[in-house]
């Protein structure tokens, strides 16, 4: 459901006094795990909390969602719904101050045991939400420790990277980022949690040893990206003769200047901007690799995803890619800011495809050892335990 209100507090004790189920409305049903999301487009971490969801035994552990800026045709919200999951949307339109008396007042109707923060800027919100009341609060951190705390601002990077004192992050580069950081504008504990696959939805097939190289990307047109890095590396294969095209899935307010980029470097014919594709394991197997250039990242799904396919990967040392991606076995990782490196990486994969090939079933091996969604489950719960939670008890254990 969505809760509306024109703004003012009291409209909001009526509304978040029924939620959404598949069979209309219904009191509010307590719940023990509590989730809160900036939004549920088409993003990693949106896709990470629905495999979180997905996989978890949710009769056992209750979950619930609250959306902080909730769009009904965002591209989660159907799929979390069919799990039988209940939302609760906050209007784009209300004040931060009116959606966190909201969400405070949904939290004591709920009565969560774990409230965790999807979205690094409202890691503060989950902990005011959770005062006074016995839940535990959990941060996130999904990216670089130090460039999201810039992004939300002064206050609100400095209170949502001190609280909730818990957090999680999905990459280990944080970690040394948030050690850089003054003391008392950083958490108390970290929990490392990698993203997860679903890795029955990404088949690998073999790199086809035939026609022009296919060169991947996926990811939001956004500046941390760098696609001014692929669209120079591409003008570089280019001028070398080389017969290839870039195919780029992904949609953002870049997309303009990328194509008139893309003109300017003599590349327009090579560059295929796909939008937003919904079926990428069908994109990603389309092709002869994956690059990712991107400048800030945590765990990038696009990488893994790739992998996971069974497609070699090109791709910046930002974050954790260079645990991801095995240096010469089933990628390569270059420099930031290196073009040359970048650029004849991509050429001795367009050039050899029987290497492409053979990095690619090294990368569906790696996939399918560290990349799965009981991991992905088993690890966040543990860090909840870490927190403080006591979990119900596993109905299907018996003593003996």
């Amino acid at each position: 459901m969505v809760l509306t209100s024109s703004g003012t507090v009291p409209a909001i004790d009526t509304a978040v006094e029924r939620a959404w189920s598949a069979n209309g409305d219904q009191p509010v049903p307590k719940c023990r795990l509590c989730y809160l999301v900036g939004e549920l487009h088409t993003g990693g971490l949106e896709r990470q909390l629905y495999y979180l969801l997905k996989e978890m035994d949710r009769e056992r552990y209750q979950p619930a969602v609250a959306v902080w800026n909730y769009r009904a045709d965002d591209v989660h919200v159907a799929p979390i719904r069919a799990l039988n999951v209940p939302i609760y949307g906050f209007p784009t339109e209300w004040s931060s101050s009116v959606k966190l008396k909201a969400f405070r007042r949904l939290v004591r109707d709920l009565a969560p045991e774990v409230v965790h923060a999807s979205t690094f800027y409202i890691n503060f919100a989950a902990y005011a939400a959770t005062v006074g009341t016995p839940a535990i609060a959990v941060g996130s951190i999904r990216g670089d420790f130090l460039e999201s705390r810039a992004e939300c601002g002064p206050l609100v990077g400095r209170l949502s990277a001190r609280w909730p004192r818990e957090q999680i992050s999905n990459n280990f580069a944080a970690l040394d980022r948030a050690g850089r950081s003054p003391r008392m504008f950083g958490p108390r504990q970290w929990h490392v949690v990698p993203n997860g696959l679903d890795l029955s939805d990404f088949a690998a097939i073999p790199v086809s040893a035939d026609g022009p190289a296919v060169i991947a990307a996926v990811g939001y047109l956004l500046p941390p990206k760098r696609w001014e890095r692929l669209l120079a590396a591409a003008a570089v294969l280019n001028r070398r003769g080389l017969e290839f095209s870039v195919r780029i899935a992904g949609d953002g307010p870049l997309l303009e200047n990328l194509k008139a980029e893309a003109r300017r470097l003599g590349v327009a014919n090579r560059v295929v901007f796909a939008g937003r594709v919904d079926d990428v394991p069908q994109f990603l197997r389309q092709s002869t690799f994956l690059v990712h250039t991107a400048e800030h990242e945590g765990c990038p799904n696009a990488v893994m995803e790739a992998m996971a396919c069974g497609r070699p990967v090109v791709a910046t040392d930002a974050g954790d890619v260079p645990r991801l991606v095995d240096e010469g076995k089933t990628g390569f990782v270059v420099r930031r800011g290196d073009e040359t490196a970048l650029a004849d990486r991509l050429v001795t994969l367009i050039r050899d495809r029987n290497l492409c090939r053979r990095m690619g079933e090294q990368a569906r091996v790696k996939a399918e050892a560290e990349f799965g969604l009981d991991r992905l489950v088993s690890e966040t719960l543990a860090a909840y335990r870490a927190a403080g939670w006591q979990p119900p008890p596993d109905p299907t254990w018996t003593e003996a």
